[in-house]
């Protein structure tokens, strides 16, 4: 991840929007935009799947299809890929079934990603996860933390941080390599690989 470069200004699309990514890019696509929809993700399959045991692996599922997609084109919004990817896969699953249920397909149609204004359980959810995001980051060492919070969300490029906090570049890109993994660590991992940078 330390080698990508800065040289996309807006920072929700994936560099080179409609472009292969590598490997690396992928991960900090994925981390930086496809994680943070996992509970809202979730509560969608749940809610569309009778078979509550099957929900973890459609998810998976719904990941995989994500990265494999990005290999061959990265999607210009987040959200309604993963959102789009999932809803596939449901109907995939149900034809596969040849059952259909009718609160699965009201779901369906109700999901509609393009409307942004969000339901009242989402900005709940999203409260939660700007809350757990918080006490993650204030976990940060000071300086990984200020060159996280510089980077992504202040926007600001690495060789500007580099100058900002008197480093090398390269130990700026290493604070936030470190910063973003301990934050996706903290935020998505089990309870036994949670652990302080």
């Amino acid at each position: 991840m330390a080698n990508t470069t800065d040289t996309h200004p807006g920072h929700g699309d994936p560099p080179g929007a409609d472009a292969p990514m590598n490997a690396s890019e992928i991960q900090a696509w994925f981390v930086r935009e496809v994680l943070p929809l996992e509970a809202i993700l979730m509560q969608y399959l749940k809610r569309v799947r009778h078979n509550r045991a099957d929900v973890d692996d459609l998810c998976q599922e719904v990941y995989v299809r994500v990265c494999e997609a990005a290999l061959q084109e990265a999607p210009r919004s987040a959200r309604s890929f993963v959102f789009t990817v999932a809803r596939n896969l449901v109907i995939d699953e149900m034809r596969k079934e040849q059952v259909v249920p009718i609160d699965a397909v009201a779901d369906l149609e109700a999901l509609n990603v393009a409307a942004e204004i969000p339901a009242p359980d989402r900005s709940l959810i999203a409260r939660e996860d700007l809350r757990r995001l918080q006490a993650a980051l204030d976990e940060l060492p000071p300086r990984c933390r200020e060159a996280v919070v510089m980077r992504k969300i202040e926007g600001i490029a690495r060789r500007d941080i580099a100058a900002r906090m008197n480093i090398a570049e390269k130990t700026v890109a290493r604070h936030i390599t470190e910063g973003i993994c301990a934050l996706a660590n903290a935020l998505y991992g089990d309870g036994a690989t949670r652990r302080r940078p």
